[in-house]
C-alpha cells in the first residue's frame, strides 16, 4: 500500500496482488427480441419461446485472448434473465497489463443445436487513469456481435459520450454510492432513490428499450488498486510533449536505477580476484577520517556510491570495528552470490554488535535471511526487561520478514513462555495487527505459534501454573476488554448529562453485570500484567466528562490494594502507546547515567484499532490547578508548605518539578509532540509534571508556527522567573538530559524506522519524513550557549 501526503491516497499496486481475477455476472437488462418457435423448416407457429442464456468471459491481454473462457450456467427464468454468478479467472490481478480487458457475449441455445448469438461487449479492467475498475458496470451490447477482445475493441461496452443522458449519469454515481465514494446520508439516500426510479421510468418510455445492458459487478478492495508492471518504478505513462510553454511532467523509468557502466566499474573494483589483496590493505589518513565520519551517520541515512566502495575496500581492516558491520552490509550487492556469500562468511567473524545495532538489521533495509537471524542472535544476549522496551518495535519487524515462521517470531515466542508479562504484552500487539488486510496471515500465525508452545508448557515451568492456565489467563484479557465496550455501548446510549452516565455504570456493575465485581479467577492486568486483578469496584468507578465517554475504573488486586485504569473506546490509542514507551525508554537510558528526571511514563495498551486502556495516575491539569489555586506556586504549598523552603514550599518537591519539567521538555522536543496546551500537561501533588494526549508527533502541530520547545510561562513562573538560579538549574537539567538521550539517537531511531510499515498517523502518513524528523530533532543545532537556551514558550 502506498500514501500520499496532502489530500491522502492511499492504494495498492496491481503487481502486489496474487489474487485471481473476480467478478460476478448478474444480469441482462433490456427486452430481447421476440422469437418464434419452429414446427419445421418451412412453417412458424405464432407461440414464443422462452430463450436459454448464457454468458461466455474471455480475458484478453494486450489483444491476445489469455486462458480458457469461462461460461456461466444457463439462465431462463423469471421475467428478467439474472445469473447472479461469480466468475474467477486462472489469471492473477498481479499478471494483468494496462491494456486487459474481459469480452462478453451473451449466447441463446433455446434454438436446438445451433447457438444463438445475441450480442457481445467489451471493458478494459483499467480506467484511463490506471487505476482497476470496480463496482457495478452496465455495458451495452453490440447485437448480433461477438464480444472483440482485440485492442483497441470494436465491441466497447461504454455507452459512446455523445449518447450519454441523465440515465447514465444516474447510473455512475449510484456506483461511487455504492463504493463509499459518496457520503451516505439514509433520509436523503431514500428520496433521492425514489426520484431517481422516477427518472428511470421516464427515460425507458421516452428511449424504448431498444439496447440490451449486461450488468457486471467488478470485486473491490479496501484501497483503489493502480496498474504497476512487476520491477517497474514508475505510475503513469509519460504525457505527450504539448507544443505550448506549459509544464510537462515527464516519468523517467530509469529513476533510481544503477548506472550500468558504474555498475561494471563496481563489479570490477569489487572483483573476488583482489580478495587476497584486500586483506592486508590499510586506510590512509584520509581515508580513515571519511572512514569514522561514515561510521556517524545516522541508520537511516543512505551511503553514496563512493562510500560503499570505501568501506567495502577496507572490509578486513574494519572487522574489529563493530559500529561498522552495519555500514558494511549496507555496501554489500545481495544480488550477487558470491559477494553475498563472502559478506555472510565477514559477518560471521566480525565484532559483535550492540544490541542497538541488531534492531537496524531487522529494519526494511536488510531483506537477508541470514543477516536478519544474525540480529535475532545477537538479540538474544538482551535480557527481558530491555528486550521488552523494544517488543512494540519486534512485533512490527515481522511485517519485514521473508516468511511467516521466521527466526523472530520464533524468537519472541519462546522468550514469552519464561515471561508471562513478555507473553501478555506479545499476545496483545500481535492481536491488534489481526486487523490490518496486508498482514493478518502472518500475525495470526504468530499468534497461533505463541497458542500451541504455551500451551504444551507443564505444569511448574511457570510457577504454579501450567501452560494451559497460563493461556486462559490472558484469554481473559480479551473478554474483560469485550464486556467493558459493552458497558460502554449502554452507558452512551443513556440521555442525560455525565452524572446520570456514571450511575448508570455503576448500576450495571451492581445488578446485570455484577460478575465484574467479583471474578471467579483473578486476572492478569492487561497493563500490568504482574498484577492480578479480582474485581471491579462500583463505588469507585466513574466517566470522564467528555466526548467519548472513557471509563475510569478501579479494580482490586489479589494482594489487597486497588489500581486505577483508564478504558477508551472509540479512539486510535496506538500512537500514544508509542509516545509513552519512548518516553519509558528516555526514562530508562537517564537513569542508567544516574540522571532521575522524575518522569511519569503511564501505562498504555492498545487493545484494538479503537480502543485500549490507560493508567490512571491521580493528578490535575495545569489549567484546573491555575483556575482554582491562580499559580502553581500556591497549588504545591497546599500540599508541601515549609515556611523557611523556596517560595513557601519544599525544597524536594521544588526539585523534583524542576526535573520533570525539564525531562518533558527535551522529549517532548526530540518528538516533536504538538498540540500543547494547559489541560494536557498534568501536576501530581508531589510536583511531578507530565504529559498526556499524544495526537501530533513528528513536528505536527494544529497551530501555526508552534515553538520547538514545550515550556509554558506559568513554568518558568514556578521557578521563579527567568532569571531565578531555579531557571538556570532548569536548563542545565535540559542541556545534560539532551546529552545523555543524544548518545542512544541510532537506538531511537531505529526504534522508529522499524515503525515505519505501522499504521499509526502520523508516521503512516508519510514514514520517510516522519524518520527525517526524528533524526533532525537529534542533529540540529540545540540552542545553547553555556547553558543559555532560548526557549519559546507555548502560550
Amino acid at each position: 500500500m502506498k500514501e500520499m501526503s496532502g489530500n491522502e491516497f492511499r492504494f495498492f499496486l496491481s503487481c502486489d496482488i496474487n489474487l485471481p481475477v473476480t467478478f460476478r455476472i448478474e444480469r441482462l437488462e433490456g427486452n430481447l427480441p421476440s422469437v418464434k418457435s419452429s414446427i419445421s423448416e418451412f412453417d412458424y407457429t405464432t407461440e414464443e419461446r422462452r430463450a436459454e442464456l448464457y454468458v461466455e468471459c474471455a480475458l484478453f491481454i494486450d489483444g491476445a485472448p489469455f486462458g480458457l473462457p469461462t461460461r456461466t450456467r444457463l439462465e431462463s427464468i423469471g421475467p428478467s434473465y439474472c445469473w447472479n454468478e461469480l466468475i474467477t479467472l486462472s489469471t492473477k490481478y498481479r499478471d494483468l497489463t494496462a491494456h486487459s480487458q474481459l469480452a462478453l457475449t451473451v449466447w441463446d441455445v433455446s434454438c436446438g443445436k445451433d447457438e444463438g448469438l445475441i450480442g457481445g461487449a467489451t471493458i478494459l479492467l483499467f480506467s484511463s487513469k490506471k487505476q482497476l475498475k470496480t463496482g457495478k458496470q452496465k455495458l451495452r451490447l453490440w447485437p448480433g456481435k461477438e464480444a472483440d477482445g482485440s485492442f483497441p475493441t470494436t465491441t466497447p461496452g461504454k455507452v459512446p459520450r455523445h449518447e450519454r443522458g441523465e440515465l447514465e449519469r444516474l447510473e455512475k454515481l449510484v456506483n461511487k454510492y455504492e463504493r463509499g465514494q459518496i457520503q451516505r446520508v439514509d433520509w436523503l439516500d431514500r428520496l433521492t432513490f425514489k426520484a431517481m426510479e422516477k427518472i428511470k421510468e421516464r427515460e425507458s418510455c421516452k428511449n424504448g428499450s431498444s439496447h440490451l445492458y449486461l450488468v457486471v459487478d467488478f470485486c473491490s478492495f479496501e484501497h483503489r488498486v493502480v496498474f504497476q508492471e512487476s520491477g517497474a518504478n514508475f505510475f503513469l505513462p509519460s504525457p505527450p510533449i504539448a507544443s505550448t510553454n506549459e509544464l510537462v511532467i515527464v516519468w523517467d523509468p530509469e529513476v533510481g536505477k544503477m548506472n550500468p557502466s558504474e555498475h561494471k566499474q563496481l563489479k570490477l573494483a569489487r572483483s573476488l580476484a583482489r580478495g587476497i589483496i584486500d586483506r592486508d590493505l590499510k586506510p590512509s589518513s584520509n581515508e580513515r577520517k571519511s572512514i569514522q565520519r561514515i561510521l556517524k551517520y545516522p541508520p537511516t541515512r543512505i551511503l553514496s556510491g563512493d562510500e560503499k566502495q570505501l568501506l567495502w575496500k577496507f572490509r578486513f581492516s574494519l572487522m574489529s570495528e563493530k559500529r561498522a558491520l552495519t555500514k558494511f552490509l549496507r555496501c554489500v550487492e545481495w544480488s550477487d552470490l558470491q559477494e553475498a556469500k563472502q559478506a555472510l562468511e565477514l559477518m560471521g567473524k566480525w565484532e559483535m554488535i550492540d544490541v542497538c545495532d541488531a534492531l537496524e538489521l531487522l529494519s526494511p533495509v536488510f531483506e537477508s535471511e541470514e543477516v536478519r537471524a544474525y540480529a535475532v542472535s545477537v538479540l538474544e544476549r538482551a535480557d527481558d526487561e530491555e528486550l521488552q522496551c523494544y517488543l512494540l518495535q519486534l512485533v512490527q519487524a515481522l511485517r519485514f520478514e521473508r516468511s511467516d515462521k521466521s527466526r523472530l517470531c520464533h524468537f519472541l515466542v519462546q522468550r514469552s513462555l519464561r515471561n508471562i508479562e513478555f507473553a501478555s504484552f506479545l499476545r496483545w500487539y500481535v492481536t491488534v495487527e489481526l486487523n490490518d488486510p496486508a498482514y493478518a496471515k502472518r500475525f495470526y500465525c504468530t499468534y497461533e505459534i505463541l497458542e500451541d508452545n504455551m500451551m504444551k508448557l507443564g505444569a511448574g515451568a511457570n510457577g504454579d501454573e501450567d501452560g494451559l492456565k497460563l493461556w486462559q489467563s490472558l484469554v481473559r484479557q480479551t473478554e474483560l476488554t469485550a464486556q467493558l465496550c459493552l458497558i460502554m455501548r449502554d452507558v452512551r446510549t443513556v440521555r442525560g448529562g455525565t452524572q446520570k452516565k456514571i450511575e448508570k455504570l455503576r448500576q450495571l456493575l451492581s445488578g446485570l453485570l455484577s460478575e465484574l465485581t467479583y471474578f471467579e479467577e483473578p486476572i492478569r492486568s492487561p497493563v500490568a500484567p504482574g498484577v492480578l486483578i479480582t474485581g471491579i469496584v462500583p463505588s469507585e468507578s466513574s466517566i470522564f466528562k467528555s466526548a467519548l465517554h472513557p471509563l475510569r475504573l478501579t479494580f482490586r488486586t489479589a494482594s489487597g490494594g486497588s489500581c486505577k485504569i483508564i478504558f477508551k473506546k472509540g479512539d486510535d490509542i496506538r500512537q500514544d502507546q508509542l509516545v509513552v514507551q519512548m518516553v519509558s525508554l528516555m526514562d530508562r537510558l537517564l537513569k542508567l547515567e544516574n540522571l532521575d528526571l522524575h518522569l511519569t511514563p503511564y501505562r498504555v495498551l492498545a487493545t484494538g484499532q479503537d480502543e485500549g486502556m490507560l493508567e490512571f495516575i491521580p493528578s490535575s491539569s495545569l489549567a484546573q490547578i491555575l483556575s482554582e489555586h491562580r499559580s502553581i506556586i500556591s497549588y504545591l504549598q497546599k500540599f508541601h508548605p515549609d515556611e523557611h523552603g523556596p517560595f513557601g514550599i519544599t525544597a524536594t518537591c521544588l526539585e523534583t518539578f524542576i526535573k520533570s519539567c525539564a525531562g518533558y521538555s527535551v522529549i517532548t522536543y526530540i518528538l516533536g509532540i504538538g498540540d500543547r496546551h494547559l489541560d494536557n500537561l498534568l501536576l501530581r501533588d508531589d510536583g511531578r509534571l507530565f504529559h498526556v494526549d499524544f495526537g501530533f508527533i513528528l513536528g505536527r502541530d494544529p497551530k501555526p508556527f508552534p515553538p520547538p520547545m514545550k515550556l509554558c510561562k506559568e513554568m518558568v513562573e514556578a521557578m521563579g522567573g527567568a532569571e531565578s538560579p531555579y531557571y538556570t538549574r532548569f536548563k542545565s537539567y535540559c542541556c545534560e538530559a539532551y546529552n545523555i538521550i543524544r548518545k542512544s539517537s541510532n537506538l531511537i531511531l531505529n526504534l522508529f524506522h522499524l515503525m515505519a510499515g505501522s499504521n499509526i498517523p502520523d508516521i503512516a502518513s508519510d514514514p520517510e519524513k516522519g524518520i527525517l524528523k526524528v533524526t533532525s530533532f537529534f542533529y540540529r543545532t540545540f540552542s545553547v550557549h553555556k547553558y543559555k537556551i532560548v526557549f519559546c514558550f507555548l502560550l
